[in-house]
């Protein structure tokens, strides 16, 4: 369980003409958002996204919600929307399909876009509901509104979902950048709209929360790009996430007046910057885009890479540059790198590992901490303010965010007028009602951790991550001792094989006598049944190695009789 709630029972049934809310990824953590709508026995699906794996779990490739919650119902649930393209979003829509595969997808033309794209690769053929802001759409007891927001993607949206139960406007990731690359800004007017209509319950971004002030227009990272490919004696080469299409657009412009080719690196932003320039999204000027295998025909002064990896990610584009294990780019010392993307939350070691390994080529790194070379794409204090005045919330739940954003995020709201038993914190799980235009925790259900591992689903739990954690941290010793089947005695010394421990072949000399001594007590004992035996086995190792190194490597004792 990643979320256990011991406080909290099973939620009652949910009265008539009640709204349930229930988020099973998103709340105390970045990533994996997927929030649950109940309403007259139907279900609504707002998002559907992944968490990447932290150091302290090895192994993991993605953790995905727990669709157990709605296992039993999914033949109740009306569509997945998605109200933006990041894989924190829409990364485990995949996962839910394969589940029932002709749920109506909901979202933007480059959400969507995104998502078929992904689903190619899962043999999955969806059910694509494509919308814009300022539509609406019916699903059973669901009325949808769509509204444009700001981010670091195109085509982002919220989404305000009417029903019996009352008006709840889920925000999805947004900002307000009053001069955004593509003239689409956040509809302030339609939140007011909405605020004058009555909005019963605000789900709104939180990552932002603790930061005061308004965000940094995207547009003012232009002229720092520019500087950067302008000055630069050899290649540049800027990482950033595969779906920022505004950031990569200012990369292009920047090489295009610098008289350098740009090509692109890393699958995903290949694919994403093919679908953005098919939508028209991405304006390339023609010649300006090469195949990677022709750069190196070109001089390193008039070339630009645009690559995944600005989080560091053990198998991206850079970071196996920065191993010098990448096959067809090698850092030199006249390189210029630029990470051009902020921190996520646990990824700080990753990052700047990369950084050490690319500086240790003589590459120049430029990143957020040296210059202006990121914006965030989430409203701070001062937008997330705005928006509570504009719709003016009976109820405020903070969502998207660490425990430290969503109470900042509530201080906000207790700011503005919202009455403090009318802020609703939770956290994965947690079950909210929205009954007679109060929202209020009712009870939690089941809410785990769902672990992708390799083609794996679901098979690697938490007992399995601990053993890995060991084998990481501790090493291995496997005891081998052979028994007498007649006599139930030992039979020569034990076998101790070792790895990750130590390198002394001698090193286990003393516990072999250790253990053969306390076999031959256990045999004086008539204790010959082999669990037994190779508990004792397990003891006197651990015992010892406790002792002599300070170490609790995973012992396995077999035993063979003979």
């Amino acid at each position: 369980m990643s979320h256990p709630h011991p406080d909290l029972g099973a939620p009652p049934p949910l009265p008539d003409g009640g709204l349930r809310i229930v988020a099973l990824g998103g709340l105390a953590e970045i990533g994996r958002n997927m929030t649950v709508f109940e309403h007259a026995g139907r279900l609504l699906v707002v998002d559907c996204g992944v968490l990447f794996p932290e150091e302290d779990q090895p192994g993991i490739d993605l953790i995905l919600p727990d669709f157990s919650y709605i296992r039993s119902r999914l033949d109740d649930v009306e569509a997945v929307v998605l109200t933006h393209g990041h894989e924190d979003h829409l990364g485990a829509v995949p996962y839910l399909l394969r589940e029932r595969r002709d749920i109506p997808v909901v979202g933007s033309r480059f959400t969507l876009a995104l998502l078929e794209a992904k689903l190619r690769e899962h043999r999955i053929t969806p059910v694509l509901d494509v919308v814009a802001e300022e539509e609406t759409r019916q699903l059973g007891p669901f009325a949808l509104e769509f509204f444009a927001v700001n981010h670091s993607i195109p085509d982002a949206l919220a989404v305000a979902i009417r029903t019996e139960a009352g008006l709840v406007l889920h925000t999805g990731d947004f900002k307000m950048d009053q001069l955004p690359l593509d003239g689409r800004l956040t509809d302030l007017g339609g939140f007011a709209r909405l605020g004058k209509e009555g909005v019963d319950l605000l789900l709104s971004d939180s990552t932002n929360a603790e930061v005061p002030g308004f965000v940094t227009p995207e547009r003012e990272i232009g002229p720092v790009v520019d500087e950067v490919v302008r000055t630069s004696e050899g290649r540049v080469i800027v990482a950033c996430f595969a779906s920022h299409v505004h950031r990569v657009q200012q990369v292009l412009d920047a090489a295009e007046r610098h008289g350098r080719h740009v090509a692109f690196v890393g699958r995903s932003m290949v694919r994403n910057m093919g679908v953005a320039r098919e939508l028209g999204l991405l304006h390339v000027a023609p010649g300006l885009l090469v195949d990677m295998k022709d750069v190196e025909q070109l001089p390193d002064t008039r070339v630009v890479l645009v690559s995944t990896g600005s989080q560091g990610e053990p198998l991206s584009a850079l970071s196996r540059m920065a191993q010098r294990s990448h096959h067809q780019i090698r850092i030199e010392a006249h390189d210029t790198v630029v990470l051009a993307s902020s921190l996520i939350p646990g990824n700080e070691n990753a990052v700047y590992r990369v950084i050490n390994g690319l500086s240790r080529w003589g590459a120049r790194v430029v990143h957020k901490g040296v210059a202006k070379v990121h914006v965030s794409g989430h409203a701070p204090a001062g937008e997330l303010l705005y928006l509570l005045n504009a719709t003016k919330p009976s109820n405020l739940m903070p969502v998207h965010g660490e425990w430290r954003h969503l109470r900042a995020h509530a201080a906000l709201g207790r700011l503005t007028g919202v009455p403090e038993d009318r802020i609703v914190l939770a956290e994965d799980g947690v079950v909210v009602d929205l009954v007679g235009g109060r929202a209020s925790v009712v009870g939690a259900v089941p809410c785990g951790y769902v672990y992708v591992d390799g083609l794996e689903v679901g098979d690697v739990g938490e007992s399995t991550l601990k053993d890995r954690r060991i084998l990481g941290e501790e090493g291995f010793l496997s005891i081998t001792v052979a028994l007498d089947s007649t006599t139930g005695e030992v039979a020569g010394e034990p076998q101790i094989s070792a790895r990750g421990f130590s390198d002394d072949p001698r090193a286990f000399d003393p516990v072999r006598v250790l253990i053969s001594e306390a076999l031959a007590a256990s045999a004086r004992e008539g204790v010959t049944e082999a669990h037994q035996v190779a508990q004792a086995v397990r003891r006197v190792a651990g015992r010892w190695v406790s002792d002599t190194y300070r170490r609790r490597p995973m012992i396995v004792p077999v035993v063979i009789e003979v």
